[in-house]
């Protein structure tokens, strides 16, 4: 509630900053017209025009008429006959009024129009891309479930039967592929608590020291892949960045989860932390097998397929996981970016602002 008034504030703030501003910049323009250049008939035009301008870039027909309004008065008062007073007799000013104000009324609502359309059309992309998301999770979840289910019921029916090293080989295929689905349901648990009922992006952001980030991910990532060696590179200095801690760890162990899965043929991987202005600059990247050009284009949208591009496809979960990166990061205000070529590795970069709005609860 706190965010939603705040940012109902914001924006009727920089409505009433766009409003001045642009009749302080006419004012003075009108000035020049009169006082330089001598063509004071075309001041009405120019206060008509700042009409248009403010209507189409604030919200509503409040501010739209409240222009309107005061650029008639202006133009009344500063630049027609009698000067310095106000003469409503005119048929002029009255005639500017009303096309001022019909103006505004009419930009208003061709404005408010083209936004309930572009507001329509992101739901209409937002109920596809879920679709697609739950066509991707739903094929994924059945290998595990099958593999799952299949070994759970060998081990039933044939217990007495097996050996003690193939009771420890079904055991352990159950639980990768249970550890498989738990961190499944995570990310998209993750993604249905950043994303409200309207799609927009939520959450909460509080201060946190980058290191103590990176020392959760290397302790996660370790116990999960004892045996891959992870280089990590990251500022000597003290570095605060407003996050969901917890999120973006996510995002780190899923992208490095990637490389192990997919990448055939890795034999490193390094987590590059570095700060460039106002962003703290995250970077991962492995010497595998790379990705096809022509799948990086839709690699953040839940539905990449990692099948005959050259990398292990014992796995097919690596496009919901950047899914939820995405979403992740776009809540934060940052963007997420991939850069692969083939047998040459991949890249994956996304930055964080270190100087942004941070709620306290």
């Amino acid at each position: 509630m706190r965010k939603f008034k705040k940012a109902n504030i914001n924006k009727i703030l920089k409505s009433i900053l766009i409003m001045l501003s642009s009749l302080i910049l006419a004012f003075a323009a009108a000035h020049l017209l009169v006082d330089v250049f001598n063509i004071g008939g075309q001041v009405t035009a120019l206060f008509i025009f700042v009409v248009f301008i403010v209507s189409v870039f604030t919200e509503g027909y409040v501010y739209g008429i409240l222009t309107a309004v005061i650029g008639m008065l202006l133009v009344n008062y500063a630049f027609t006959f009698p000067y310095f007073e106000f003469n409503f007799s005119a048929s002029e000013n009255i005639m500017a009024a009303l096309v001022m104000t019909a103006l505004s009324v009419m930009t208003s609502t061709l404005t408010i129009r083209l936004k309930v359309l572009q507001r329509i059309k992101a739901e209409a992309d937002m109920e596809i891309l879920r679709a697609n998301l739950l066509r991707a999770v739903s094929h994924d979840l059945r290998t595990p479930l099958t593999t799952i289910y299949g070994s759970s019921c060998a081990m039933f029916e044939n217990y007495d039967n097996l050996n003690d090293g193939q009771k420890l080989e079904l055991i352990k295929d159950i639980m990768e592929d249970s550890d498989w689905l738990i961190r499944m349901v995570e990310n998209l648990l993750s993604i249905t608590k950043i994303e409200d009922s309207k799609g927009s992006l939520n959450i909460i952001k509080t201060p946190v020291v980058l290191e103590e980030v990176i020392d959760s991910v290397i302790k996660k990532f370790k116990k999960r892949y004892p045996g891959i060696k992870l280089d990590i590179d990251i500022p000597q200095e003290v570095v605060v960045i407003p996050m969901d801690a917890i999120l973006i760890e996510q995002v780190i162990l899923n992208i490095l989860e990637n490389a192990v899965k997919h990448a055939h043929g890795m034999t490193r991987v390094k987590l590059l932390v570095y700060v460039n202005g106002d962003k703290a600059v995250f970077e991962i990247s492995d010497d595998g097998c790379g990705i096809e050009k022509e799948k990086i284009g839709d690699i953040f949208l839940g539905q990449s397929n990692f099948e005959n591009s050259g990398c292990d496809s014992s796995r097919r979960n690596a496009g919901i996981g950047l899914r939820v990166c995405s979403t992740i990061i776009s809540a934060h205000g940052g963007k997420i970016s991939c850069e692969s070529k083939r047998d040459r590795g991949t890249v994956f970069k996304f930055f964080l602002y270190i100087d942004g709005d941070v709620d306290f609860e």
